[in-house]
């Protein structure tokens, strides 16, 4: 029977998940931020997210007001999700080549497909 060499295999999934994490940061450096922008038909609101979600970036546009507080709210909700899908698309695709599909699909960053409403006109190198 073989022995297996614990520290060896250690050391080589170190190295590994060393040059994956500096090719993936690589990759993000060149691409620049990662957000995802959605903005209303008429363009009275605009949100932009960080991957995940997080809000960076809010303009309501004083023609947006004149639909009340709720609608206002709804609409900003709805924009939020779809740049946070648009944002997980770009992530996907920038870490694509450097992480398996499926530890990214676990964090949320998934591919849209092209004849998706969310999907950009961008096409990230595909």
């Amino acid at each position: 029977m073989a022995e297996f060499d614990m520290d060896l295999a250690a050391t080589r999934i170190a190295e590994q998940a060393d040059r994956a994490g500096a090719e993936a940061s690589a990759r993000l450096e060149r691409s620049g931020p990662v957000v995802g922008k959605a903005s209303s038909g008429d363009g009275a609101i605009e949100v932009q997210v960080a991957p995940g979600g997080l809000l960076t970036g809010l303009t309501i546009h004083r023609s947006a007001l004149r639909h009340g507080s709720s609608v206002v709210a709804d609409q900003i909700l709805e924009l939020a999700q779809r740049a946070t899908r648009r944002a997980g698309d770009k992530m996907y695709h920038a870490l694509a080549p450097v992480v398996d599909a499926s530890q990214l699909e676990v964090l949320g960053y998934e591919p849209i497909p092209d004849d998706d409403p969310d999907a950009e006109s961008v096409s990230y190198g595909r």
